[in-house]
């Protein structure tokens, strides 16, 4: 039930603290404009909460759907007009001074981006540094000859210092089916540049699970830190600072390997080969059988090195100055990759599985404020870029789609008839509509099938 609570917190706030700036930007520029706005609503339909406001008595209000809002503008077009107050109309402003209010939402929603960034690369970002693990044979990874303990430091000459920055630099490049120039550092220090080819990345492999399939994992060594008085481990021999490299012949390149190996073999003897210091050894080791949740599993009674895991940590953090270059980077790149993949879910090259609806965001959202402020507010960062983005698009009900209208209207000279304008708000009406009910099944496979 907590969990619960606070997913559904966390995404009305994230929400509501998008909306309202959004619509702060149109609300704003509007002002500046000089054209009246009779109403500022949070959500649509029902208002629940109605306050007036100011000299213009403008209503601020909260409506009964949240999922949006809007800026209600004095407009000939929805309502007599008294001859004093013409000169503040929205229809009667200039077509720039109308694409400055239209494009004011969106540019909002980029601005608190890169305030967002630019707070958190002044405080430090915590990431987990690209050591790589074994990758599988046959992956890109493989066939690039990416080692087991190499630390990526560049991707096409972007130095990265986080898988976080691996993984956005990769996803990039694998909608246009690059290959990449990787350099690489080993154990070592010794430097190294290999080709990571990702033509044979599919549509479907463009998902959370992106870089597994291209076989880069993270490096996890199969450590042994504590050994349980009267485990399976003890009896064996095992010894704290051991590295178990094999498993029944198998390579051991990570934990989770390791941890792969033993719990099908409950009751079932089995070797492990075994790193200690200078010496490599064989120990046979018969896996404890535990039952928990109805199941059946091994277990040797060993636990991981920390300080391995500790190692791998980073803290990155500029100054001021730097920092704000960052985050407007940080704000172009996630915005130009939003709107290439959905061109290429347009066009059938990216699959529309990738689309998120309310579901999935609202648990995101609880997610990342389990984990910390700093992932929260993160998060709210990325869904703000995501908001700008969709407004921007040439829809007609979208920001975009009236933008497209004022620069027909530039190019024509005159404005766009209204019944094409009706037209436009039907198919655009349509076409978001569609788009929702795509996001929402796919929130809801995800719930029901778990992927």
């Amino acid at each position: 039930m907590m969990s619960l609570l606070t997913t559904l917190l966390a995404f009305l706030v994230a929400l509501g603290s998008l909306i309202v700036f959004h619509e702060l930007g149109h609300y704003l520029v509007a002002r500046w404009c000089g054209v009246k706005v009779l109403r500022f609503s949070v959500g649509f339909g029902t208002p629940l909460y109605v306050r007036r406001i100011g000299p213009d008595q403008t209503e601020w209000a909260v409506a009964a759907f949240p999922l949006g809002g809007y800026v209600k503008m004095l407009d000939e077009r929805e309502g007599a007009v008294a001859p004093h107050e013409l000169h503040r109309a929205f229809n009667r402003q200039p077509v720039l001074r109308r694409c400055a209010i239209v494009v004011a939402g969106p540019l909002a929603n980029f601005l608190l981006a890169i305030c967002v960034y630019w707070v958190l690369f002044i405080h430090g970002v915590p990431g987990v540094k690209p050591m790589l693990g074994n990758p599988p044979p046959g992956t890109p990874a493989a066939q690039a000859q990416l080692a087991i303990g190499e630390t990526i430091l560049r991707i096409a000459d972007e130095p990265v210092t986080t898988w976080q920055d691996v993984r956005w630099s990769l996803l990039e490049r694998a909608v246009d089916k690059q290959t990449v120039p990787v350099e690489v550092q080993d154990q070592k220090g010794r430097i190294a540049f290999r080709k990571l080819d990702l033509s044979s990345m599919t549509a479907a492999d463009l998902d959370s699970d992106f870089l597994q399939k291209i076989g880069l994992t993270r490096y996890s060594p199969a450590i042994v830190s504590e050994v349980r008085p009267g485990s399976a481990g003890e009896r064996a021999g095992l010894r704290t600072g051991d590295e178990i490299v094999e498993a029944d012949g198998k390579a051991v390149a990570s934990w989770e390997e390791l941890v792969g190996a033993v719990m099908p073999r409950a009751g079932v003897p089995m070797q492990l080969r075994v790193k200690r210091g200078n010496d490599a050894i064989t120990l046979s080791v018969t896996p404890e059988p535990v039952t928990e949740g109805g199941k059946t599993f091994g277990r040797i009674g060993v636990g991981r090195d920390p300080a391995v895991l500790q190692q791998q940590f980073v803290q990155v953090s500029y100054g001021p100055v730097a920092a704000l270059g960052q985050a407007f980077v940080k704000t172009w790149e996630i915005s130009a990759l939003s709107l290439r993949m959905l061109g290429k879910m347009l066009v059938g090259e990216v699959s529309l599985k990738n689309l998120s609806g309310p579901i999935t965001i609202a648990d995101y959202a609880g997610q990342s404020a389990q984990m910390g402020w700093l992932p929260y507010v993160s998060f709210v960062a990325l869904i703000s870029i995501s908001l700008g983005v969709l407004n921007l698009l040439p829809v007609p009900v979208l920001d975009g789609g009236h933008l497209m209208y004022y620069i027909v209207e530039i190019i024509k000279g005159r404005p766009v008839s209204e019944r094409a304008l009706e037209v436009g708000q039907r198919i655009g009406m349509v076409l978001l509509f569609t788009l929702m009910a795509f996001a929402i099944y796919n929130d809801i496979h995800r719930l029901v099938g778990g992927g």
